[in-house]
């Protein structure tokens, strides 16, 4: 492991990020349960660091974060960054009162905001793609994690009122 490689415009993108991110969930008026915020913040770290292990920079390598194939310090701040996506996303399904009939549009305006950040990475270095990896392939893959992540939502969300015995 490298400990910081080029000290450089994504790095400091990272810092800031973050910063803006975890800012936000500490001043947004408090909508879910702690529960739900702990399993929300859970999630989006999990589903992050699933699929950058296998297609990032695991199974199929096809991309690398930051400036280097090897792990470094940086890619600490970069994978923290799924945390409040995770969060916003089961947020924001909450304040916006998604159902059924939403369902579909607010998971591809989430699979949209996904390719969005990350063109935006690529601008910045944070993401370098390899392999003939193009940004047009995450969209599916964003598509799955939405979907998923807002049908565990639902779950979650029905059975809290049910008591544990």
């Amino acid at each position: 492991m490298i400990w910081i490689g080029n000290f450089s415009l994504n790095e400091i993108s990272l810092i800031v990020m973050n910063v803006i991110g975890y800012l936000f969930m500490l001043f947004l008026p408090k909508k879910l349960s702690r529960e739900v915020t702990c399993i929300s913040v859970l999630a989006g770290l999990t589903t992050g660091l699933l699929f950058d292990f296998t297609i990032g920079g695991g199974i199929l390598d096809f991309y690398k974060q930051n400036d280097t194939n090897h792990y470094e310090l940086f890619d600490v701040f970069y994978y923290s960054l799924f945390a409040p996506s995770g969060y916003f996303f089961m947020y924001f399904y909450k304040v916006l009162r998604i159902n059924k009939v939403t369902f579909i549009f607010y998971i591809t305006a989430w699979s949209i905001i996904g390719i969005a950040v990350q063109w935006i990475f690529t601008l910045l270095h944070i993401l370098t793609y390899q392999n003939n990896f193009q940004l047009s392939y995450s969209f599916p893959i964003f598509l799955l994690t939405q979907t998923l992540t807002g049908l565990y939502y639902v779950f979650i969300t029905s059975n809290s009122d049910r008591k544990l015995t």
